[in-house]
């Protein structure tokens, strides 16, 4: 052997830098690393709930923590300006790491950049969990000071009093935290007859002649024997304002339903209301809920994420909850409206025209959950997959591993005119062994195929393999003579990328929102 042939800046094994830029992920294979701007929206798409398969909760969250921190010390305007774009977007299936990430860039950098933080509360947090997640977080980095109790104390004071007394009402307490403790630390000052008696209500618990409707409402509701379905209609009480007998009846639901029941509440719900009758396979309430759940417009005004319509589809389609949660028998007409929910989630697509090589990294380490959320990252990457199969005229789909039992790449058999939870059950069904995101580009090569972007899904914990993916797209380039570009869809809060960042041809994405898709195509279009 000519032991100089062991060198080679065209070909080098995963387990060994390409790169000077490269660094070893947690898998022991190089690859680049994102900049922390890119982290940051990786970390607040993505969230660290769940661990990965080789790094803990504990180590990715510190981490992405740390991440964040820099941001605020050296770029605070990006931070503040990310987590607002990603909060108002609705870009994440969590709120939790927006608000973390909201509570540092509130308490580190200049007296000003706090103040500039401060100032997005209201656009960041829309309702009482949000406040209480918040006033948590923000704990963990500073304490009470006048710019932090000026910022609560406006988010209740400027806020209409209705809607502020519905969210008085609806989330009375969450994470510790009570509306009571945050107008005791606050301090809101007020003129309003009908805001100080709403005031007055959530500490000291008096009733006057001006505390809001809603909360007569409520109280009536609470008393025994109160007809709380005629309440929910007169005073437009939500589900959380109710007590827990009346949750068991099903004209109160029926009332609820009745007056309009919000799009995610609506979905969380779907289990209950089949159990109590609501949902039959023909009448009752069944055609009514399949139409709201499938509204483009609700889905949109209410900031569905995709991801959570994914979940509720295929934890309505089991017929059974979480944790032995309970039980119940689907609806067929719900399961297909959830189906049509999760594309129209995603809003009007439009294709880029080009030929698309969707591959999905299928290797163990994609079988773990996102964020703690009851779906892996295997699952999350076929069902994004499905959206571009139903919008691409010229789209396949391949699902890749490495090594072990043997290196396997083969078209997938997925379409978007399947069941949703038909696709997941498939795909989770897969073999799985090592992760080498070379191969899309390597098989492309050797079968010939004509493909202007490849799409690839994965954790970028890529180490088996004799080839870099971005030599392999290099080398697909040369041996078909198409500038072929390359889109890494992110699957984890990791910092690891497998796309060159000075090559223009190579795009990073974030997660699996509902921007994703004609972001894929503007891309490869060439915008």
């Amino acid at each position: 052997m000519d032991i100089l042939r062991a060198f080679n800046l065209r070909r080098t094994p995963q387990s060994q830098p390409a790169d000077a830029r490269q660094q070893p992920n947690s898998a022991g294979g190089y690859t680049f690393v994102l900049d922390d701007a890119a982290r940051l929206r990786r970390f607040l798409t993505l969230g660290t709930d769940g661990a990965t398969y080789y790094t803990s909760a504990h180590e990715l969250t510190r981490q992405n923590a740390e991440c964040v921190v820099r941001m605020a010390e050296t770029d605070h305007a990006t931070l503040v300006r990310t987590l607002v774009d990603v909060s108002l977007r609705g870009a994440a299936p969590k709120v939790n790491p927006t608000l973390f990430a909201l509570a540092i860039a509130a308490s580190i950098g200049t007296d000003e950049e706090k103040r500039e933080a401060l100032a997005v509360l209201p656009q960041v947090v829309r309702t009482g969990t949000h406040l209480f997640l918040f006033a948590g977080y923000v704990e963990q980095f500073r304490g009470w000071g006048r710019g932090l109790r000026r910022a609560v104390a406006s988010w209740y004071a400027d806020r209409d009093v209705d809607a502020l007394a519905y969210q008085a009402v609806k989330y009375r307490q969450r994470e510790g935290w009570s509306h009571r403790d945050l107008l005791r630390l606050a301090h809101p000052v007020t003129t309003e007859d009908a805001r100080r008696a709403l005031f007055d209500w959530i500490v000291r618990g008096s009733v006057g002649d001006g505390t809001p409707r809603l909360i007569e409402g409520f109280l009536k509701a609470s008393e025994p024997d109160a007809d709380v379905a005629a309440l929910v209609g007169e005073y437009g009480l939500s589900w959380e304002m109710l007590p827990d007998a009346a949750l068991a009846e099903p004209g109160v639901w029926e009332a609820l339903l009745a007056k309009g029941m919000p799009q995610t509440a609506l979905m969380r719900q779907l289990p209950r209301l089949t159990n109590l009758g609501l949902l039959p396979p023909l009448g009752g309430w069944t055609s009514r809920v399949a139409e709201q759940l499938r509204d483009p417009e609700r889905l949109r005004k209410a900031r569905v994420h995709p991801v959570n319509v994914l979940i509720a589809q295929r934890t309505y389609a089991s017929g059974r909850g979480a944790r032995g949660s309970g039980t119940w028998t689907p609806t067929p007409a719900v399961v297909d409206a959830l189906d049509a929910a999760f594309f129209a989630a995603f809003g009007a697509v439009e294709p880029s025209g080009k030929r698309t090589f969707l591959g999905l990294d299928v290797s163990g380490s994609m079988t773990v959950p996102i964020s703690n959320l009851p779906i892996s990252a295997r699952e999350a990457s076929a069902a994004l997959a499905l959206v571009q199969l139903a919008t691409e005229p010229e789209a396949a789909a391949f699902g890749f591993t490495g090594g072990w039992p043997a290196t396997a790449i083969n078209p997938l058999s997925i379409s978007p005119r399947q069941r949703l939870d038909d696709v997941l059950s498939y795909v989770s069904g897969l073999a799985f062994g090592r992760t080498d995101c070379a191969l899309p580009m390597l098989y492309a090569r050797d079968k010939g195929l004509e493909v202007d972007t490849f799409v690839v899904y994965t954790d970028n914990e890529t180490w088996f393999g004799d080839v870099h993916p971005h030599q392999a797209l290099r080398e697909y380039r040369e041996a078909s003579g198409i500038d072929a570009k390359l889109v890494v869809v992110g699957m984890t809060a990791t910092n690891f990328s497998i796309a060159d960042p000075d090559d223009a041809g190579m795009l990073d994405v974030a997660g699996f929102d509902q921007a994703v898709p004609n972001l894929i195509a503007e891309f490869s279009r060439g915008l």
